[in-house]
């Protein structure tokens, strides 16, 4: 009987008033008939209650009531590491949000600055083509890029010429070569122009080893010029390049911080003013440092440049009139002054990479 009403008050719901304390069921007399049964079982029932009742590592779920079987019976053990697991999971998970947002952020950050440079450069950029921006402008140093500007395009056009001649000479050799090996065979098929085949073909074989020589001489030529043009004067013209870039930066940031500061004068203002300073003068360090460097840049350039195009100028003034004037013995005297080494007799053509 205890038991049957133990279990109908355990199902019954107390209700919850809007402070938290219990409501009153007035109307519901068997509510208050269960609690005062339940508060008149003897030390007996309570004892047997105690011994029967859950373990304090287990709870019990069971569909009806307390004396449920042990299959419903869950460790609270396990449900201890469960939330140890899903506890770190979470802040596991919550780090690597934490991070991902900062990426983020910083990302936003960057494009946020680039684009305020690109606004700022190509606002500069108009002004000055349009002739209401003033541009900082070293006369010196402007004319000498322009000198190396001209320079290049003519020595490329130099090195344009100088290969065209090398592939013109080349084929002229390649057909003496054969010509040569021609008027040998005819010289043993032919007993009546023996002699005259004969040294007509010591002729070409002689005019054809010559040449080899002097295409050594043009070649490495080329190569010097080549080197000259596309390299150390292409990596002083990108320095250059980054200069012009950091002295269109400084100008624009230059221009920015007049402005603010014909504007007026109030807190947000000044603070305005403030930042501006800030990044006009690493404009301004970035660009003295980019106009150092290019004014160095130049000056070697410009010693490298002479004493390459001596040497090579003088190669090949030598090599050209040692080959035209049939004189052998000068033509490999040349090549042994500037330390060429030709290639083995019967090599192929060099590539086109190795040509350049």
């Amino acid at each position: 009987m205890t038991d049957s009403i133990m279990s109908k008050a355990a199902t019954m719901e107390i209700p919850i008033n809007s402070n938290g304390d219990t409501g009153t069921l007035p109307e519901d007399d068997s509510l208050e008939q269960a609690a005062n049964l339940q508060w008149s079982l003897d030390e007996q029932d309570l004892q047997q209650v105690m011994v029967s009742g859950p373990n304090l590592n287990e709870t019990s779920i069971v569909s009806g009531g307390y004396g449920g079987t042990a299959e419903g019976i869950i460790s609270t053990s396990s449900i201890k590491g469960s939330n140890m697991h899903h506890s770190s999971s979470s802040s596991s998970s919550m780090t690597a949000e934490e991070a991902s947002r900062g990426v983020a952020v910083e990302k936003i950050e960057t494009v946020k600055k680039w684009g305020l440079n690109t606004y700022k450069c190509t606002k500069q950029m108009i002004s000055e083509r349009f002739g209401r921006g003033s541009r900082t402008v070293d006369l010196e140093l402007e004319a000498q890029i322009e000198v190396l500007r001209d320079t290049k395009k003519k020595y490329e056009n130099v090195l344009r010429l100088a290969r065209a001649l090398t592939n013109h000479f080349y084929n002229m050799v390649q057909t003496q070569h054969a010509l040569g090996d021609t008027f040998a065979d005819l010289s043993q098929k032919s007993p009546e122009l023996r002699d005259e085949f004969g040294y007509n073909a010591e002729t070409q074989k002689l005019l054809c080893k010559n040449g080899e020589t002097l295409l050594g001489a043009v070649n490495f030529f080329v190569s010097s010029i080549n080197t000259l043009v596309n390299k150390t004067m292409e990596d002083s013209l990108m320095t250059i390049k980054m200069y012009e870039g950091a002295r269109l930066e400084f100008d624009a940031y230059r221009s920015d911080l007049e402005e603010l500061s014909l504007g007026p004068k109030d807190a947000v203002a000044m603070a305005r003013i403030d930042a501006a300073q800030q990044q006009y003068q690493v404009q301004k360090d970035k660009y003295e440092r980019l106009r150092s460097d290019v004014i160095i840049k130049l000056k070697f350039l410009e010693e490298n440049k002479v004493k390459v195009m001596h040497k090579q100028l003088l190669l090949f003034h030598n090599a050209i009139s040692a080959y035209f004037a049939g004189n052998q013995q000068q033509l490999e005297q040349t090549l042994k002054q500037f330390n060429i080494k030709l290639r083995p007799p019967g090599a192929d053509k060099p590539s086109w990479l190795e040509e350049q």
